[in-house]
């Protein structure tokens, strides 16, 4: 889940609640589904919240929604944006991998130290979040007192048809250019250094390129960006040092490449309303895709950019009513709407009433009637929510399977270890590579595939890439807890009884669950025979026969790892996990551990 760094007194000076205490902040934070998760070295307090509020990855996006909480803010804000005086020209010769591009100019802006550090974190938490670590979107922002655009001419004006408004925008002052370049074409100082170097030199000798060469390197032509004075910036990798920013700088440029135009523009939209809420004016950049270049077909080749159009949506009163277990007069609801940040005006129809609610540029989270009826709980209070029984004629009660996670937590508990709960999702690196596994292919025969090696069900478009598919096996989840407390002290003994799955073609979901039992001991003198121990008293809590013949995975030591069989059944694993996975994690002791299925011990 994302975290973010929060300076409280920029908090206090953006709300406008200079006597508001950090106790107060966090209580206020953690009604927004912001929760408190400790400071950093420079005192600062981080906040950790669901990845669909990406409007909150900065100070200035918390300061809005607090303001709107409180009642300074009421309904949708949308900037005002003067008219264009930069054009962005999209060349043919952009690599096809990566055609689409966006941006804008905010002028006046006052950043400051403070300032031009959230500017940063916002930068990269959306590069990790919507840009898929820049892969699907990347953010360049140049101070724009430094570039230097061409004179917008007859023969650089976008060929096709061009209306009355667009040949106003054609008076445009100046333009930039995106286009392809050889990987030993233009040189160009990047930041960080002092030497003009090519752009495959930066692949090979800056700390970024190296980092992000990869998403570059198998391309024809590199994607680069020129004003009149040359290349300027070399997206996704990194910016050139001419334009760099700093906390003086006031008037900036702001341009975004990807493989998506809807995506640059929502992260283009989410860095002009923090860099307004800072004083900055937002003045629209013309993006023209000339002969020949790829352009989003359901936008056209001619673009007017930020894209601060507004969207609307519906919700029944009823539906409100009903999921949040509360009877709300009609104005009322308009006004916690209102107190949401959103607009809304209702319709009274035969049946039942109807609220019709804009939704503001920068919410890419709103995409159902339930999103929209959450904004409502959260401006009542869900804290003043009070629960009751459903009106149904049976009561629920605890699950089989639920009581049997309990029992064997206890009995977890009772051996001296220390309770888990991680999250399902994780990344291939992790739930495979760093543990030494190669993953099956979906539908080969999982019979003799070592336990975690199952295909993956992945996400089809995951918010961040460390959280990219469901894990095939609770391990890694443990190991990467002990790689997180290596300045902690030992012996570290942790257990989780968590849910696991992986891809099957064979179930009508196409993906196979479970739930699975795992523990690790990382001690000084952790051996085979202290997992194997402890695997044997939880058995033997459920009076379930256990064997553990000899048995081979990449994860373990070999020689030091058996299979775990209950009650004559292949479950899991059990021995030393491999040097290897110890020194990749920088872990300087022994580590046994185990894994089984759950239902081995119904």
């Amino acid at each position: 889940m994302p975290v973010v760094d929060i300076d409280t007194d920029e908090l206090r000076g953006l709300t406008g609640e200079p006597d508001k205490s950090d106790e107060e902040f966090k209580q206020d934070l953690f009604a927004l589904g912001l929760e408190y998760e400790g400071d950093t070295d420079d005192g600062l307090l981080q906040f950790e919240f669901g990845p669909d509020r990406l409007d909150r990855l900065s100070v200035e996006g918390v300061a809005r929604s607090l303001r709107y909480q409180y009642g300074a803010d009421r309904g949708v804000y949308v900037p005002n944006t003067n008219d264009a005086r930069w054009t962005i020209e999209v060349d043919s010769s952009v690599p096809e991998e990566r055609p689409y591009v966006t941006g804008a100019v905010v002028r006046g802006v006052e950043l400051g130290e403070s300032g031009l550090d959230s500017l940063i974190q916002l930068q990269e938490k959306l590069h990790a979040t919507m840009g898929r670590g820049r892969a699907k979107g990347a953010i360049g922002v140049h101070d724009l007192t430094m570039l230097k655009g061409q004179a917008l001419t007859e023969e650089s004006e976008p060929s096709g048809t061009i209306d009355a408004a667009t040949a106003d925008l054609g008076a445009t002052e100046k333009t930039i250019t995106y286009r392809g370049v050889d990987a030993e074409g233009d040189r160009f100082v990047p930041l960080d250094s002092n030497a003009e170097v090519t752009p495959a030199d930066v692949l090979t000798e800056h700390a970024t390129g190296e980092q992000y060469a990869d998403l570059v390197e198998d391309l024809d032509r590199y994607p680069a960006i020129y004003d009149e004075l040359g290349l300027f910036s070399f997206p996704p990798v990194i910016n050139g040092a001419r334009t760099e920013v700093d906390a003086a700088s006031r008037d900036l440029f702001i341009e975004l490449t990807g493989t998506d135009q809807w995506t640059i523009d929502k992260m283009c939209v989410i860095l002009c309303y923090a860099l307004s809420a800072r004083g900055g004016t937002v003045e629209e950049v013309q993006v023209d895709y000339r002969d020949g270049a790829t352009y989003p077909d359901e936008y056209g080749p001619e673009l007017l950019r930020p894209d601060f159009d507004t969207d609307e949506k519906s919700v029944t009163h009823d539906r409100i009513e009903t999921m949040l277990g509360v009877e709300l007069e009609r104005e009322a609801v308009v006004d916690l709407f209102e107190r949401s940040g959103l607009d809304a005006a209702y319709s009274l129809g035969e049946d039942e009433t109807v609220y019709d609610v804009t939704i503001p540029p920068y919410r890419v989270d709103v995409l159902h009637p339930l999103d929209l009826v959450d904004d409502v709980g959260r401006a009542y209070g869900f804290n003043e929510l009070e629960p009751t029984y459903p009106d149904i004629g049976t009561i629920g009660g605890r699950h089989e399977r639920s009581r049997l996670e309990r029992a064997v937590r206890t009995s977890l508990i009772g051996l001296g270890f220390e309770d888990m709960l991680n999250f399902h999702m994780t990344s291939a690196a992790e739930n495979y590579d760093r543990l030494r596994l190669d993953e099956r292919d979906p539908g080969a025969d999982l019979s003799d595939a070592p336990l975690g090696a199952e295909p993956r069900a992945e996400i089809t478009s995951p918010y961040s890439e460390d959280y990219t598919q469901l894990r095939t096996w609770a391990l890694p989840s443990l190991v990467q807890v002990l790689e997180n407390n290596t300045h902690r002290s030992y012996p570290q003994d942790l257990a989780e009884v968590g849910f696991v799955a992986h891809r099957d073609d064979d179930v009508n979901t196409r993906v196979a669950e479970d739930h699975r039992v795992a523990g690790v001991f990382a001690r000084t003198d952790a051996t085979y025979e202290d997992a194997k121990a402890r695997l044997q008293a939880v058995c033997d809590d459920f009076d379930a026969e256990l064997e553990t013949p000899a048995t081979e995975h990449p994860s373990f030591l070999d020689g030091r790892v058996a299979e775990v069989a209950i009650d004559g059944d292949a479950v899991g694993v059990v021995g030393e996990l491999h040097p290897e996975v110890l020194v990749d994690r920088d872990m300087e002791v022994p580590v046994a551990a185990f894994e089984f299925s759950l239902s081995a011990l119904e």
